[in-house]
């Protein structure tokens, strides 16, 4: 079954190319018309997900200590990881050395119109912590939604054994399953949404909405994705003892959701749903620690602010020595642990830390028409980072309830 999914999916995929090479217009609006409707339909369902799964599973483990192990297992796993997508991207920029752009071209992107980061870094911190119940949830701040249902969702395991607290937990887990059996039905005709936005992407690229490349530069954030995805996160599933063969394979429908979607949190209803179905993920694990990885395990994204501050802060004369590289090290690690898990988060988030230390940041120009395919891949990155880390804990898990 799996097999015959993979080859409809693949095939679906081809179908999308061909569709999108064609360039006749009523296939290319058609198919934007599908792509858009599929990212709304998991966009909806991605929030309700993530609120109903950790206050539910928080009801059940309760503040103990399974619930500490999980969590200190999970955050261990995204920090080491994260930590090493950094240090890979700038072992790439040390050794693909991307030079600097011609003044003129840099000269050029200062009258174009630049999108800026609407608020500072601090003010991005701010908002992590919720003022009311609303807002996070029209805002999609799944950050915030992170700390109202841990306190939520710990408030009603600490609750004493009584008819309104059973009320409660059953309603939960009911909301649970109408969600995911709504998800199940979107997995099942997801075929069609590969092939719209497959369509998509080389309808635009053939567009030239991705046709300008700035060379070692791009090599440099694309071939550190790469090692990451393909060397650097099989090796941490098999030291846990795990097959990163049968793991990706069953993880390939939400990676490449993510790929195509550049959102890791609208994918996170497929990233949940394959974990369990397809790896065999314990329920309780799946649906802390994915929505948790959702918001805090960003490898592509420190790998992104890491190259892109150093090129940007290299094309303004700033001296890159070793401690200066090993400290914006640090900081890309930091700066990942909390961007939203949204288009163009980590481009928002490099614009408000350029513009921290005074950098001309004109040339963030220069790098937007290419940063969407760099977007689809670090997404996918992260969303097989996350499913790594989760297979992961349920598997250190596992031996621990044994022992």
């Amino acid at each position: 079954m799996k097999k015959k999914q993979i080859l409809i999916w693949l095939g679906a995929l081809v179908v999308g190319i061909v569709l999108g090479l064609l360039h006749i217009g009523a296939i290319d609006t058609a198919m934007n018309f599908i792509a858009t409707i599929y990212t709304r339909l998991f966009r909806l369902l991605a929030v309700p997900t993530i609120v109903v799964a950790v206050v539910t599973t928080l009801a059940s483990l309760g503040g103990g200590k399974e619930l500490g192990r999980i969590f200190r297992t999970a955050i261990t796993y995204t920090l080491l990881t994260t930590f090493m997508a950094a240090a890979v991207g700038l072992g790439m920029y040390l050794l693909i050395s991307p030079g600097n752009l011609p003044a003129s071209v840099i000269a050029a992107e200062k009258s174009a119109d630049l999108p800026t980061a609407s608020t500072s870094y601090a003010d991005h911190i701010l908002t992590v912590v919720p003022d009311n119940l609303v807002r996070p949830l029209l805002e999609g701040n799944v950050l915030a939604l992170l700390i109202i249902c841990f306190a939520v969702g710990i408030a009603i395991s600490r609750m004493p054994e009584s008819r309104p607290k059973e009320i409660i937990v059953s309603g939960l887990a009911g909301v649970q399953e109408i969600l995911f059996t709504l998800i199940r039905w979107l997995i099942a005709i997801l075929p069609l949404g590969i092939m719209a936005f497959a369509a998509q992407l080389i309808a635009e690229a053939g567009a030239g909405v991705m046709a300008d490349s700035l060379g070692k530069y791009t090599a440099v954030i694309i071939s550190g994705n790469l090692l990451q995805m393909f060397v650097v996160l099989p090796l941490f599933l098999l030291l846990a003892r795990l097959n990163p063969v049968r793991t990706f394979s069953g993880m390939i429908p939400a990676v490449v959701m993510a790929f195509f979607t550049k959102s890791s949190a609208a994918t996170l209803p497929v990233t949940m749903e394959n974990a369990e179905k397809r790896l065999g993920v314990n329920k309780k694990i799946s649906r802390f620690v994915l929505p948790l990885c959702t918001t805090v395990n960003m490898n592509g994204c420190a790998a992104f602010i890491l190259c892109t501050s150093l090129y940007v802060m290299q094309n303004n004369g700033m001296p890159l020595s070793v401690g200066t590289m090993l400290v914006w090290l640090l900081i890309s690690v930091i700066s990942a642990v909390g961007n939203a898990g949204v288009p163009m988060g980590c481009y928002f988030l490099t614009l408000s830390l350029m513009s921290g230390i005074g950098a001309d940041i004109s040339i963030m120009g220069v790098i937007l028409p290419i940063y969407t395919i760099i977007d689809m891949v670090e997404t996918s990155e992260n969303v097989w980072s996350d499913s790594c880390v989760c297979a992961i804990t349920d598997k250190l898990m596992r031996k621990k309830s044994v022992a």
